[in-house]
């Protein structure tokens, strides 16, 4: 039975993010044929944050945060989102997608042991079981790529770095939350992000002008309309349902979407310690989201005093 503490909402946000932003991975390669990464993440983040103020202004919504929480704004969107974009970025260029996407999404593990170690946050006997099942299907999709970790160590100390700046942002937020609409913080978080990023690719971006392939163009407008703005909406949508361990936690089918694309797209492996990883992580997201239903008492039971 669904846990009372997981809304029904938070559950088919989850069905949309899974799918949304596990066939984004494989095609991270496709985007960045033909311009460096920081270019690519110039022209999608600006354009995706815009897009959402403007839909945001649309239905009706104040655009403005209050000046008060404008610096947990900033430092959670530069932890997230600035180290998430270039870092899984560039790992899904130096290593298979679907090995990248499993890195950046050990956030869940990042963000328990932040909680625990610096935060004194306390963990459910069931929630540890989840970190522990997704722990071994990242130690088992890793088991078969030590090689390919030895050849591009690079990509995989990037991969890792997305998923701690991940799990920081994440906290730094929900610690103080603003209360401003899901789609105008994502819109400006975007933003901010495009900020130093813009900056970067200004001096070790493309140095000249250049019209991409429309194969490019297209793979760059489906990565900034869907996986970008639309996936980072509903992320922070779920991140102000559910607590930040059991949000990161719901995401563990994520990778195992971007294998099997990976798979699909790219021919990446995809066998049976792939298949026994995707089990972990399917059990892993069953109990950090669900739990038993509370028995109902009986007619012999003694009366609760």
């Amino acid at each position: 039975m669904s846990d009372p503490h997981v809304p029904r909402r938070a559950l088919v946000l989850l069905v949309v993010l899974t799918l949304v932003w596990g066939t984004n991975w494989p095609i991270f390669a496709l985007a960045v044929r033909e311009m460096s990464v920081w270019t690519f993440r110039s022209i999608s983040l600006p354009v995706a944050g815009l897009l959402l103020l403007v839909v945001a202004r649309l239905r009706g919504h104040a655009l403005a945060i209050p000046r008060t929480h404008w610096p947990t704004v900033t430092a959670a969107t530069l932890s997230y989102l600035a180290v998430w974009n270039i870092a899984s970025t560039y790992a899904s260029v130096l290593i298979p997608s679907g090995q990248a996407a499993v890195l950046g999404f050990t956030m869940p593990l990042w963000s328990a042991l932040i909680g625990w170690l610096l935060l004194g946050e306390r963990m459910r006997a069931r929630l540890l079981l989840a970190l522990a099942l997704g722990a071994a299907a990242v130690a088992m999709l890793m088991l078969r790529s030590f090689d390919v970790y030895a050849q591009a160590p690079l990509g995989l100390a990037l991969g890792l770095l997305a998923g701690f700046g991940w799990a920081v942002g994440s906290l730094i937020l929900k610690r103080r939350p603003p209360d401003v609409p899901v789609i105008v913080l994502t819109g400006w978080q975007l933003l901010i992000t495009a900020v130093p990023i813009v900056s970067v690719a200004a001096v070790i971006g493309d140095h000249q002008w250049f019209v991409p392939s429309w194969t490019t163009i297209a793979v760059i407008a489906y990565i900034t309309l869907v996986p970008m703005a639309i996936g980072n909406v509903v992320w922070f949508s779920i991140a102000g349902l559910l607590p930040v361990n059991v949000a990161g936690l719901s995401t563990v089918m994520v990778p195992m979407v971007a294998m099997v694309s990976g798979a699909i797209v790219h021919g990446e492996p995809l066998g049976p310690l792939q298949l026994m990883a995707m089990a972990c992580c399917a059990a892993s997201l069953v109990l950090a989201l669900y739990r038993p239903a509370a028995r109902a008492p009986r007619a012999a039971d003694p009366p609760v005093r």
